[in-house]
């Protein structure tokens, strides 16, 4: 039966130093490093064997993956990067350190850009050092200037249905290694989550989430491969 892997990134420099990180591309830290490679540590002890691969055009998310099937003797798999899968945009917000944040703007307003479904942060200014529009990946892409959690789930959701959905349904065992938020995305839809609770919805680093389908290619509940 077809079944799906979701593997956010392993912790990254950002994560660690509490800061804004979005469409900025950090690598993982060592703790970041080990969670990757447990995480294919315990798919390869679970027996679930991944044969096709999906991931971002960011580094912690592409070194997870990498980092992951080579625990579990499957780097060889085909892989796909798309930007699609990259993490929500945070605009203006991108490298500010959080707590600095909520100083200057106040909790309210913070947990406002972090947590809303439909409220973006400011947008990126032009000429920002975080600007990608001269990053060679991104040629030819219309980067954001920022993103809410629901503009993030308008590009997901397409490309899940154009181009991971059939791989899938073709009896493929996909892993996705993804973002806090693209993967927030694909769990509210497959999952059917309001777009009230999915802002509360928390996606650990390092740790497989599995969806089993059947036939019909409805997936079942959601779980960790760690409580399987």
């Amino acid at each position: 039966m077809p079944k799906l892997i979701l593997v956010r990134h392993g912790q990254s420099q950002w994560n660690l130093e509490n800061r804004f990180t979005g469409w900025w591309d950090v690598d993982l830290t060592e703790r970041g490093v080990e969670e990757a490679m447990a995480a294919g540590a315990l798919m390869k002890d679970k027996g679930v064997e991944p044969t096709r691969a999906f991931t971002s055009f960011q580094t912690r998310a592409i070194r997870t993956l990498h980092l992951a099937l080579h625990q579990c003797n499957r780097l060889w798999i085909p892989e796909t990067k798309d930007w699609r899968l990259n993490e929500r945009h945070y605009g203006g917000l991108t490298g500010l350190d959080k707590q600095e944040t909520r100083e200057k703007h106040g909790d309210e307003q913070v947990h406002i850009w972090r947590r809303s479904f439909d409220v973006p942060p400011p947008e990126m200014e032009a000429g920002s050092k975080y600007d990608l529009s001269s990053d060679p990946r991104y040629a030819g892409i219309d980067i954001p200037t920022t993103e809410s959690l629901k503009l993030t789930i308008e590009r997901v959701l397409p490309y899940w249905e154009s181009d991971i959905l059939p791989v899938l349904a073709s009896g493929e065992t996909v892993i996705i290694s993804a973002h806090g938020n693209s993967l927030r995305a694909l769990v509210k839809h497959l999952s059917q989550i309001s777009d009230d609770d999915i802002t509360g919805l928390e996606i650990p680093t390092g740790q497989p989430i599995i969806y089993d389908f059947d036939d019909g290619m409805r997936p079942g509940e959601r779980y960790y491969l760690k409580d399987s």
